[in-house]
């Protein structure tokens, strides 16, 4: 098949195009390079199969015809971490709006099946736990982290009104904390920050009590999830969440990472951020019954896997230092 993703230079999307590519499609990658990164698909410079349209999704209203005929869009495109969207709030909600709409016009264009990642975030500070897919969530509408929450609200409900307008085959996956390999050290998350805090023998900064909770899937895993949403026959219209149903406190995670990184585990305490969720796990079970999906890598194991990867990275620093 011929596929588009947008984002695919992001730490999911690159992860995705290795996968497809693997399976014998050719790719087509949309991104503007604001928060992914060229080094993500550096090793795909030669390929034949993967051609790289670096253009802005939600300023380019041709790309239907700039991309040609696909058979599926990935939609991943957009600021991902509170760092990135407090940086760029505007074009974080452009992309989710605009962006998405474009996204969209491609698969309409084409008569290809369209998955939009979604998050989590759209539950807000959650008042249900775990979190199922029927919860409409707890959002500021009007807070800081808002431009991300409200930007994916409405791309779901953009999606599902091509869905009922036009008959796009939409299907909607709403991302719990993914982590591993290729993601940015600056990015502001809490396991890459952990990561490259406890290789440099830094103390880990935990904001708040540290008992706050996030449930953290694998990327590999996550990835599986989304090939698995994307084609399972028959359900389109639906939105299902993708993630680890273990829920984890902040400050064992810390523990946890310091541990696997030979580090002592010191705590730099910081105010909690505005409308940081207290508690975040997905209810899963809508995934095992329609995708018959679930998370297989395990904590440790993913981190294990994500340590080496920033350790590789620090080496790598301190070689073009030198």
């Amino acid at each position: 098949m011929r596929i588009v993703i947008t984002g695919g230079a992001g730490m999911i999307g690159s992860h995705l195009v290795d996968v497809l590519l693997d399976g014998g499609n050719e790719i087509v990658v949309v991104d503007n390079f604001m928060t992914g990164r060229r080094q993500n698909l550096a090793h795909l410079a030669a390929s034949p199969w993967v051609r790289i349209v670096e253009a802005d999704i939600s300023t380019e209203s041709h790309l239907a015809e700039t991309v040609g005929p696909v058979e599926r869009v990935y939609h991943l495109a957009s600021p991902a971490s509170p760092v990135d969207y407090a940086r760029h709030p505007l074009e974080t909600l452009m992309t989710n709006s605009v962006g998405t709409r474009n996204a969209l016009d491609i698969a309409r264009c084409w008569r290809a099946r369209f998955l939009l990642t979604s998050t989590s975030e759209i539950y807000g500070d959650p008042e249900q736990h775990p979190q199922p897919e029927t919860y409409r969530g707890n959002v500021n509408s009007l807070g800081p982290r808002s431009c991300y929450d409200e930007g994916k609200r409405f791309a779901e409900s953009l999606a599902m009104t091509y869905w009922r307008s036009y008959g796009v085959d939409v299907r909607i996956a709403r991302l719990f904390n993914t982590y591993g390999p290729r993601s940015r050290s600056d990015d502001g998350r809490v396991i890459p920050t952990f990561c490259v805090q406890a290789l440099a023998g830094q103390p880990l900064t935990v904001f708040g009590s540290g008992q706050q909770t996030r449930s953290l899937c694998y990327v590999s895993d996550t990835v599986g999830g989304l090939l698995a949403l994307m084609e399972t026959p028959g359900i389109d219209g639906e939105v299902v969440n993708i993630g680890c149903p273990e829920e984890r406190t902040i400050l064992d995670i810390a523990q946890t990472i310091a541990a696997l990184a030979g580090s002592s585990c010191r705590i730099e305490r910081g105010p909690l951020p505005v409308d940081d969720p207290a508690r975040r796990c997905p209810d899963i079970d809508k995934a095992r019954r329609l995708l018959e999906w679930q998370p297989e890598t395990d904590l440790e194991t993913g981190l294990e896997r994500t340590l080496a990867y920033f350790r590789a990275e620090a080496a790598l620093a301190r070689g073009a230092a030198a």
